[in-house]
C-alpha cells in the first residue's frame, strides 16, 4: 500500500483521525480514547496487517506528553507512526501489550523513565532504574537531579 492509500484506509477506521503530512513515515493523531480499539484494528486489518512495533516512545512537550508508537507490517512492508497527546498531570493510555508483545518492556520503560500508566498492562513495573526510583520519571524536562545537578 503506498501512502494515499494508507489514508485512505486508516480514515475509514478511524474518521477523527489526523494525519501529519511530511514525513518519511506516515503520522496519524489519534486520541488516547480510540487507542486500544484503532491498534486492534490496525494489527488485524487485511491489507494493512501491521504486525510489528519496532518502537515505542514519549515526548516531552513540556504542556503535555506525546506517546509515538512505530508500526510496521512485515508482509506488505508499509510503515506508520502513530501518536497520541497525553495530560501531562495524569498521562495514561490502555496498553497494546496483549496486540504487540514487543511493547510489554517498551511500556515499563516509559512508564519508569516519564510516568505514563499504560492501564491493564500485565506487569507494570521498573525496568531499568533500581527501587527507589518509583514516580521520580528522570526524562522529564522537569526532573531535577541535585547530585548530579541536572536540570532540564
Amino acid at each position: 500500500m503506498n501512502g494515499e492509500e494508507l489514508k485512505i484506509k486508516l480514515a475509514e477506521l478511524l474518521p477523527d483521525i489526523t494525519i501529519e503530512e511530511g514525513g518519511e513515515w506516515l503520522n496519524v493523531l489519534i486520541a488516547p480514547s480510540s487507542w486500544l480499539s484503532f491498534s486492534n484494528q490496525l494489527r488485524n486489518t487485511q491489507g494493512l496487517d501491521l504486525d510489528y512495533l519496532f518502537c515505542l516512545t514519549c515526548v516531552d512537550w513540556k504542556t503535555h506528553l506525546t506517546m509515538v508508537y512505530h508500526l510496521t507490517s512485515t508482509i506488505h512492508r508499509h510503515s506508520i507512526v502513530i501518536k497520541s497527546n497525553l495530560d501531562r498531570n495524569k498521562p495514561e493510555i490502555e496498553t497494546v501489550s496483549h496486540t504487540w508483545r514487543t511493547a510489554e518492556f517498551h511500556e515499563r520503560e516509559v512508564y519508569e523513565l516519564f510516568g505514563v500508566n499504560f492501564l491493564n498492562h500485565p506487569d507494570l513495573r521498573l525496568l531499568i532504574l533500581p527501587d527507589g526510583w518509583e514516580g521520580k520519571n528522570p526524562m522529564r524536562k522537569d526532573y531535577e537531579d541535585p547530585i548530579n545537578i541536572i536540570k532540564l
